[in-house]
C-alpha cells in the first residue's frame, strides 16, 4: 500500500512539512523517526528500510 505524504503524516501524527524536510535529508528527532515507522506498519528493528542511519 503506498501512502501520500499527507497520510504518512497523518498516520504518524505529524506534519507534511517534517515528511518533507527528512525527505531532503534534513536530521529529525529519535520519537520522529520512530512514528513514520510506525505508521509505515514496520517494526522498529526494521527502520533501515526507511532511515539510512
Amino acid at each position: 500500500m503506498l501512502l501520500s505524504k499527507s497520510e504518512l503524516a497523518r498516520k504518524a501524527g505529524i506534519s507534511p512539512l517534517t515528511i518533507d524536510r527528512i525527505e531532503r535529508g534534513f536530521p529529525c528527532r529519535v520519537d520522529t523517526k520512530r512514528k513514520i515507522i510506525q505508521a509505515l506498519g514496520l517494526k522498529i528493528s526494521e527502520k533501515n528500510k526507511v532511515f539510512n542511519d
